[in-house]
């Protein structure tokens, strides 16, 4: 979607040079930047388009679920569990498009986890006693945050090999106020709803 807006147009030539080439994109940007609309955009003009894509707000699952939420888990894995276990985002996601929204707020016990599927390309679910229930999955990384990750690493609240994992080109969405097509994209809305 065109606008008019040179950031913007700057910033879509950028990830296209990227898309369908096994490079992670990292998305900053103030909150209400549409930085899930550009993940979504991404995903829309891969290869993977027609397989899912699969959204993980990391701010707003507890802590105690995210884990569960992001791996899965067999039954049994904890109280409340569900009787036949559960396949997690990461697996739902196979063959398509992972949007880890707000990875800033990933606890840090939780990003040494992500760090080893993201590097073998594996997901065990929680609670599984055996190496074979490794499932493979193949998943394009689009991340997105308003945090300062560096300021994180700086302070020791965010791995620094997780971010140069997922930083494989960052782009920075312009705040709504300093856009020049806002016009385009109020009427774009108005045709939308």
């Amino acid at each position: 979607l065109t606008t008019g807006d040179t950031q913007m147009a700057a910033i879509a030539a950028k990830v296209r040079r990227v898309i369908d080439r096994d490079i992670p994109i990292l998305i900053l940007g103030e909150t209400g930047t549409g930085k899930e609309l550009l993940a979504r955009a991404i995903h829309q003009e891969s290869q993977r388009a027609r397989q899912p894509f699969v959204a993980v707000n990391c701010a707003s699952i507890p802590d105690t679920l995210i884990e569960s939420e992001l791996f899965g888990y067999e039954e049994g894995a904890f109280t409340g569990a569900r009787r036949k276990g559960a396949v997690g985002k990461i697996v739902q996601a196979n063959g398509g498009t992972l949007f880890l929204d707000e990875i800033g707020d990933m606890p840090i016990a939780l990003q040494a986890h992500l760090l080893r599927v993201l590097q073998e390309r594996q997901v065990v679910p929680l609670g599984s006693t055996s190496s074979n229930k490794a499932m493979a999955v193949d998943v394009a990384i689009v991340c997105a945050t308003h945090r300062n990750l560096r300021e994180m690493i700086a302070a020791q609240t965010f791995r620094e090999d997780l971010y140069y994992r997922l930083n494989g080109l960052a782009v920075r969405l312009p705040p709504l106020r300093e856009r020049s097509d806002l016009a385009a994209l109020a009427e774009c809305i108005v045709e939308r709803e």
